[in-house]
């Protein structure tokens, strides 16, 4: 049970999603671009992985960090080598992020699925093993037949209906996009999606993250007359009294925090000024699966709805053992990609989805990542 090694195995893969300049994911030409495999092994030879960008596990942070929680630890004491990589966060210089605690604790519970033979979601007492599923669109773009215009959200929304979502959100136009951000033209597409779905599938809007309170409430005063679910993150989430203003001027559910600092302890405080009517938590954004539960019984004890933000078995299991959240959000999405043809240094997909638009949580032990270890080695980074 005692954790003797922590490694990471950086390779190349290919992918046709490219990256703007703000950061906003694209389609393209296929392109080799590199991720890392964390893993842990104990002395028994047991094993939990997950995949991050390399940075996020560069080898000073493991080296400085990482391993000096960890090595000689009993990986079963999830809460406290948690606890521990957490307290090291003050004196680190911010070198030691969020993500990075995320990354750790996400192998550590797949280390425990796969020491047990159980899925994550069975480990933490499963609510359910399938969830709806709701489509989460790419940000716009100015590529024709894409998602240049609000005619086109509308047909790819049919084309997502058709598919078997039952709920769809939208990530409308962004900076670099040359005339982005603006509120008319979001409004635009929410109703063109409005009409071409029709009044029984469910929409939301992720807007653009830095609109004033003024715009984020004449677009929250547009959605509410297309009847949409909730509006996300339209402002700077560093103000939480601008939340506080916004939820108390709109009928439309307010959702948040999503990229706020401050994990568990800081949605906390969300929910006591009123910031949101609709908690947001994501293992990514809070530090790891541990900090995500957390979140979710928060809200639970206050009778609130916490929806997690992102894609991949992490956060799917996190949802499946949470009474308290409606969707998994499966994305982002495109006209010009198809998502369930999944990642070539894995087997088979993380979140597979029936025609009905429920995905099914993996059985296979741990997060349920079928990794390719061949194909892993094989396109490693020297």
């Amino acid at each position: 049970m005692i954790i003797t090694d922590i490694s990471v195995r950086v390779f190349r893969h290919e992918t046709r999603r490219h990256s703007d300049s703000a950061g906003h994911a694209h389609p393209g030409e296929p392109h080799d671009v590199e991720q890392a495999l964390l893993t842990i092994r104990t002395e028994d030879g047991h094993e939990g992985h997950t995949v991050v960008p390399p940075q996020i596990v560069r080898p000073h942070v493991i080296d400085k960090f990482v391993r000096k929680v960890l090595i000689g630890q009993d990986h079963r004491d999830r809460e406290r080598l948690w606890q521990d990589l957490a307290h090291w966060q003050r004196g680190s210089a911010a070198q030691l992020t969020d993500r990075t605690l995320a990354a750790v604790d996400c192998a550590l519970w797949d280390l425990a699925g796969r020491t047990l033979n159980q899925p994550v979601h069975k480990l933490i007492g499963a609510y359910r093993d399938k969830v709806l599923a709701y489509g989460s669109i790419m940000c716009g773009d100015e590529i024709e037949g894409g998602l240049a215009t609000p005619d086109d959200y509308g047909r790819f929304a049919e084309k997502l209906v058709a598919r078997g979502y039952k709920g769809i959100k939208l990530h409308t136009w962004m900076p670099p996009v040359s005339w982005a951000p603006d509120v008319k033209m979001d409004l635009k597409a929410c109703a063109a999606v409005r009409e071409a779905v029709g009044p029984d599938i469910r929409l939301m809007i992720d807007a653009f993250h830095w609109y004033s309170r003024t715009d984020a409430l004449a677009l929250g005063k547009g959605l509410e007359k297309l009847d949409f679910d909730w509006i996300e993150e339209p402002m700077d989430e560093q103000s939480m009294s601008s939340y506080k203003w916004l939820a108390d001027n709109l009928d439309i559910p307010v959702v948040g925090p999503e990229s706020a600092a401050g994990k568990h302890w800081n949605r906390a405080e969300w929910i006591r000024t009123g910031a949101c009517d609709i908690l947001r938590t994501g293992v990514n954004d809070v530090g790891g699966i541990t900090p995500a539960l957390k979140t979710m019984r928060l809200a639970e004890a206050f009778g609130m709805e916490c929806e997690v933000h992102g894609n991949q078995a992490m956060n799917l299991h996190v949802v499946a053992a949470s009474k308290n959240c409606r969707w998994y959000e499966r994305g982002l999405l495109h006209p010009f990609l198809e998502y369930d043809d999944g990642f070539d240094y894995l087997t088979e997909l993380s979140d597979p989805m029936d025609e009905d638009g429920f995905v099914h949580v993996p059985d296979r032990p741990g997060l349920g990542e079928a990794f390719d270890f061949d194909y892993i080695e094989s396109r490693r980074v020297q």
